[in-house]
């Protein structure tokens, strides 16, 4: 399975040849250590003694991302961080487009290859990956919920990681103008279990409207990926469809390599990033099934001008 997870890439990205692959040990490896990961978490949970009757899905996240070692209290400023599960999108505060930072600021390396994960939530998803790659990949995390963002930025201040920043952003608005000024190549989006607005009338509010989806297929590199997921079917048909309509530039990964376990309908069964978000495991401990789908931008297609 690692093998699907490996990125190709072109000569027109020569120059970053050998940083590319560092930054496809990011992904190639995940396979091979999720499986060691789940083992390792399964037996945290026998020496813990957790009675599953009393175990609770926070449990599980607390002993999912127990490496990270992340701090109970947060800074005096932040306080207890209230999460407001739901927010507009549309409204005037968060359409205007974030100014775009000085990457020479924000990464000790400014060209190393990029990893954004749109909707990152808390961070901690993205703050295990950048931990684990702190000299081979950067990490750009984009949150509408401000209060989170702030919470995250002090994780990576407690963390000392120089390569992995948290901005307070609507994906749908600054995407194109922050990937576009980026001085390295975009290897990886992720969009996992994006706030579903159920309303008919609330579907324009979700983060992945056509215009974000030419962005994200425009900006990744030869051979970049995005990675999909959610817990719900319905959104999780729109992020298919809306991916499976830009096959012209796009190729699900199991079209690269047959032996990339999917189900009949064509959803991946692993999930092959080496560790779940958060949300992956609450809904998981609530019984849910997880929709998933990885593509990969292809070398000889068209692509958008």
């Amino acid at each position: 399975m690692g093998s699907y997870l490996c990125l190709h890439f072109s000569h027109s990205f020569s120059k970053f040849s050998t940083r590319h692959r560092t930054a496809n040990s990011l992904l190639s490896k995940s396979s091979s250590f999720f499986q060691h990961h789940r083992c390792s978490y399964s037996d945290r949970v026998v020496s813990a003694s957790i009675d599953a009757r009393e175990l609770r899905s926070t449990d599980l996240v607390a002993l999912e991302y127990a490496d990270l070692n992340l701090p109970y209290k947060d800074s005096g400023e932040l306080g207890h961080v209230r999460i407001r599960q739901h927010v507009n999108p549309l409204s005037s505060s968060n359409i205007v487009p974030v100014q775009v930072p000085d990457w020479n600021e924000v990464y000790k390396d400014p060209t190393l290859p990029l990893m954004v994960d749109i909707g990152c939530g808390s961070g901690r998803f993205l703050l295990w990956h950048a931990r684990r790659n702190n000299d081979s990949g950067n990490y750009l995390g984009l949150e509408i919920r401000q209060k989170l963002v702030k919470r995250a930025e002090f994780w990576v201040k407690e963390l000392a990681l120089s390569n992995i920043h948290f901005m307070f952003a609507n994906a749908t608005v600054s995407f194109k103008q922050l990937v576009s000024t980026y001085p390295g190549p975009l290897v990886l989006v992720s969009i996992l279990c994006p706030d579903p607005h159920f309303k008919k009338r609330h579907h324009k509010r979700r983060v992945v409207q056509k215009p974000l989806v030419d962005s994200i297929v425009k900006s990744l590199m030869h051979g970049g990926k995005v990675f999909v997921q959610s817990d719900v079917l319905e959104v999780a048909l729109d992020l298919r469809n809306q991916f499976d309509a830009e096959l012209d530039a796009l190729q699900h990964i199991d079209t690269i390599d047959p032996s990339v376990p999917c189900n009949e309908e064509g959803w991946l069964l692993n999930n092959p990033m080496g560790i779940r978000t958060e949300r992956e495991i609450h809904a998981e401990f609530e019984g849910a099934k997880i929709y998933r789908r990885m593509y990969q931008k292809r070398y000889d297609g068209h692509f958008l001008p």
